[in-house]
């Protein structure tokens, strides 16, 4: 935000207040994970994107899920498919154990079926997804994209799995994000966290080709086969020139997070949270963080 040198009072005095400002954001930028995790369990957003402790153990679904999108990234960067299952395979195995969070598995033994449970889940969704897969210019993978946002304080940042050549607009782009799920999502396009999830990539893709971005493509692939047969795929499709409400809701939200996390506050645990509620509740209780 520019300092206003005109305005009433010393400037000198107005920059250094807007510099003291500043430092009371703890962030440099938004982004969807960093916002939902905020608004989740600020606790645990506070620990990972603010004092950058990485130390939270990742579910197994997510590791699956991230060795096929590594699968997807070679494959649209030009591998072929034999070549690019074996490169997701290979990121899934680099996985340490102690970055997963096992559950009830505790034994070597036990980890180990696990792992080899996770390769089976891997290897069955990415087979499922490359069998048709998806036709696109590919134009960009794994695109990422930082935006100054007229009317946001902060920046936003957002990683596109693809940036490709719109089919219904010439001159602009439609991003492709992939998710690998246990089940189909029931509110299909209108789900919130697509909407937001969307629109942080619409502004990072914008700025970073400079051309209109018209619809956010969403590829849900289930890692388990359907027993009635039908597709394991299912695609969503988010057009832009049909969200100008959730355009203001999302320019609101984040001015809101922004002014929240820059006020001095105490930091709550969540221990509801699934994924992030005993960590950040044993934070609490030790007190380990501290504003």
């Amino acid at each position: 935000m520019k300092v206003n040198s005109e305005s009433s009072g010393s400037p000198k005095k107005g920059h250094k207040s807007r510099r003291k400002a500043d430092r009371r954001v703890p962030i440099a930028y938004w982004s969807h994970s960093s916002l939902m995790s905020f608004l989740r369990n600020p606790l645990a957003w506070y620990k990972r994107y603010v004092e950058k402790v990485y130390d939270t153990p990742t579910n197994p679904s997510a590791v699956v899920g991230r060795a096929a999108h590594v699968a997807l990234q070679h494959f649209y960067g030009g591998i072929a498919k034999d070549g690019a299952i074996e490169l997701g395979l290979e990121h899934m195995r680099s996985v340490g154990d102690f970055e997963i969070n096992f559950g009830k598995a505790k034994s070597r033994l036990a980890k180990r079926k696990k792992r080899d449970s996770m390769e089976q889940e891997y290897l069955r969704a990415v087979s499922f997804y490359l069998e048709r897969p998806p036709k696109h210019k590919v134009l960009g993978v794994e695109v990422v994209g930082i935006a100054q946002v007229e009317g946001l304080t902060l920046p936003i940042k957002a990683i596109s799995d693809l940036v490709v050549q719109s089919a219904v607009d010439r001159k602009a782009v439609d991003i492709v994000d992939h998710k690998f799920v246990d089940f189909f999502s029931t509110k299909r396009k209108g789900k919130t966290l697509f909407v937001m999830q969307a629109l942080f990539n619409y502004y990072a893709v914008k700025q970073h080709y400079g051309k209109e971005v018209r619809r956010f493509i969403i590829y849900e692939c289930r890692k388990k086969k359907n027993a009635d047969g039908s597709s394991q795929m299912r695609r969503y499709v988010i057009d832009y020139q049909e969200c100008k409400e959730d355009f203001a809701v999302f320019h609101r939200l984040l001015n809101d997070a922004t002014k929240e996390i820059s006020r001095k506050r105490v930091y709550l645990p969540n221990p509801s949270d699934m994924f992030e509620g005993e960590n950040s509740f044993d934070i609490y209780r030790l007190g380990l963080v501290e504003d």
